[in-house]
């Protein structure tokens, strides 16, 4: 039982009973201090609250720690966490948590961090379906540095020659990488892949067929794509899937703090380099 609970009890017995505050403090073990503690109404509990709620409701997968971070990191307030999570705990926003299988595998080798931007890009392709069934892909690039997102291009179809147009066009505005990591899909070992590299000067860097954990930080960003937005929403065709996804990637790379950074944005990561 909570201690301001035993107080209210404590209050109680004494009102009822007439029996002194000391032995009813003892009685249900708590201090006089707290007995005699009158909380305070904090003027910051309702712009908390509206914060939260409003948060929580556009953001729905977003948990108590992107919450606080955003509202610390991004939008400047200094509310401590306790206090923050009080209020989200009180209007019952906790997400459920699904426990994890226990897989036992070997340790694998921890991914190196490039040093700057545009030293290593990742991509990767993923998979969909619009409502009335039809699949579509999405081809996805990052920058390892800031995990900043680069580009996402939606299709039914995203061929070689589509992967490499996809390419430039991000080259065009943020200068080329050094260096491109990537799974052993069909778009990725073509000959017209390969060319393209070897005249830009940019290394392949290819994965170990069935070891997705070494393209580690693409997948993740797979799963933020899946979970924010693409799996939230009953998408009917391409041009309104491309749409929202490049009004995401502009909240991603600004607004959403990013664990792996330490809870600041892509953006706010990139302004530490430059």
């Amino acid at each position: 039982m909570r201690p301001s609970a035993r107080r209210e009890m404590a209050k109680e017995m004494v009102a009822q009973q007439s029996i002194g505050i000391l032995f009813s403090c003892v009685l249900f073990s708590i201090s006089e201090t707290c007995y005699r503690y009158q909380p305070t109404f904090n003027v910051d509990n309702e712009r908390i609250a509206d914060w939260l709620i409003r948060l929580t409701h556009s953001q729905r997968n977003w948990g108590f720690k992107l919450c606080f971070l955003y509202l610390r990191n991004v939008k400047g307030f200094v509310w401590n966490h306790k206090c923050v999570y009080r209020i989200y705990r009180e209007l019952e926003l906790n997400l459920r948590i699904k426990p994890k299988k226990r897989i036992v595998r070997e340790k694998p080798v921890p991914l190196s961090v490039p040093d700057s931007i545009n030293q290593c890009w990742s991509m990767d392709l993923m998979h969909h379906k619009l409502t009335d069934g039809r699949p579509l892909r999405l081809f996805n690039v990052i920058d390892d540095h800031n995990r900043e997102g680069l580009g996402i291009e939606i299709d039914f179809s995203l061929p070689a020659v589509r992967v490499l147009r996809s390419l430039d066009q991000i080259i065009e505005w943020r200068g080329k990488p050094r260096e491109l990591r990537s799974d052993n899909g069909p778009e990725y070992i073509s000959d017209a892949l390969a060319n393209w590299a070897k005249d830009n000067e940019i290394m392949l860097n290819f994965i170990q067929p069935g070891n997705p954990q070494q393209n580690a930080y693409i997948e993740r960003y797979n799963r933020t794509v899946r979970y924010d937005w693409l799996e939230q929403y009953l998408w009917t065709d391409i041009a309104q899937l491309q749409d929202y996804s490049t009004k995401w990637l502009w909240t991603y790379n600004h607004e959403r703090p990013n664990m792996a950074l330490g809870g600041i944005t892509p953006m706010q990561k990139l302004a530490t380099v430059t």
